[in-house]
């Protein structure tokens, strides 16, 4: 009931936030081209093997992507969207995922390490195999079973918030 609550909420404040550039755009008369350009969009692309490292994808969508051995190495993927994508072997190391949503998302020997995670929401994602040494989960929103999973593996400082892994996900 809580989390239904939740995904409603999250879905009203994503429906009403996107149509606020239409209306600043209705205001001031100006072309709606030059005012905004929508984020990338790679929803149900075939990016296996893909290179993205280093590269800006800030709100990028990725959902129900095929990232298998993808790398994502040192990229700015802040509020990027990867809902129920497969990420085998794919490398996030050093990657920026603040606000991210990899919800549903199966990561089988993934490389998180020394990623930024803060405020990523990761319900009913799986963790099989991933490096999280140096990753910072600050305010990430986890279930309990996976930070107890987590926190079996969880080592290091994040070299970019300073934040112990096992701090940032409570581990005790």
């Amino acid at each position: 009931m809580l989390i239904n609550r939740f995904f409603a909420t999250l879905l009203a404040l994503l429906l009403g936030f996107s149509i606020l550039p239409v209306q600043a755009q209705a205001a001031t008369g100006a072309k709606y081209s030059s005012q905004y350009a929508p984020p990338p969009s790679y929803s149900n692309a075939e990016l296996a093997g893909k290179d993205f490292s280093g590269q800006s994808l800030r709100v990028a969508e990725f959902s129900n992507a095929n990232l298998n051995r993808a790398n994502f190495a040192n990229a700015d993927l802040a509020g990027a969207v990867f809902s129920a994508s497969t990420m085998t072997e794919t490398n996030l190391h050093g990657a920026d995922l603040t606000q991210a949503m990899l919800d549903q998302v199966k990561l089988s020997r993934v490389d998180l390490s020394d990623a930024v995670l803060v405020n990523t929401m990761m319900l009913r994602t799986v963790f099989d195999g991933v490096n999280i040494t140096g990753t910072d989960f600050s305010d990430a929103i986890l279930d309990r079973v996976q930070l107890r999973d987590l926190c079996k593996l969880a080592s290091g400082v994040n070299p970019k918030t300073g934040v112990e892994t096992r701090e940032s996900l409570g581990c005790r």
